[in-house]
């Protein structure tokens, strides 16, 4: 997937990095560094990564009832019981500390994705999942953003 965004030219560029962006488990801190490895215009990568992301967050939000249907039958076809490790982990912080911190800490355990899936199997209403992740992802972006364009300039990529 990264030659096919290298690959591509001027503003084919930006729209194959959209594209990896809305692929679950290729979140901000994936998309992010790529797209400034490759030369590509932070503020731009960034951006692009945040909407590709948070739409997902919004997708899964609308069809979270079906999406879950889905994983529990294919867990049970699989003969898979326990919840994962990282089930168990965002239920841990689910608990002791609620949805708004469950939203800072998931994309870096679980992927944005799967924690607004789980956020709302947890109970809590679309508005605030989708919220809180929202304002999770603004943060995170620009965290990988800052963290990328100032990291490959320090090790002179």
């Amino acid at each position: 997937m990264v030659e096919w965004v290298q690959s591509a030219d001027g503003m084919w560029q930006y729209f194959a990095l959209f594209i990896i962006s809305l692929l679950p488990f290729l979140d901000v801190f994936y998309i992010i560094p790529v797209g400034i490895l490759f030369d590509m215009s932070p503020v731009a990568v960034g951006t692009i990564a945040f909407l590709g992301n948070f739409l997902m967050v919004l997708v899964f939000a609308i069809f979270f009832r079906q999406i879950a249907e889905w994983r529990r039958k294919r867990k049970a076809k699989k003969g898979i019981t326990e919840p994962s490790k990282r089930e168990t982990r965002a239920k841990q912080i689910w608990e002791k500390y609620g949805l708004p911190v469950f939203a800072l800490l998931s994309p870096s355990i679980l992927g944005t994705d799967l924690a607004a899936l789980m956020a709302l199997i947890f109970g809590s209403s679309r508005k605030k999942v989708v919220t809180w992740l929202g304002v999770s992802l603004v943060i995170w972006s620009v965290v990988m953003t800052v963290g990328s364009v100032y990291g490959l300039q320090y090790i002179k990529w």
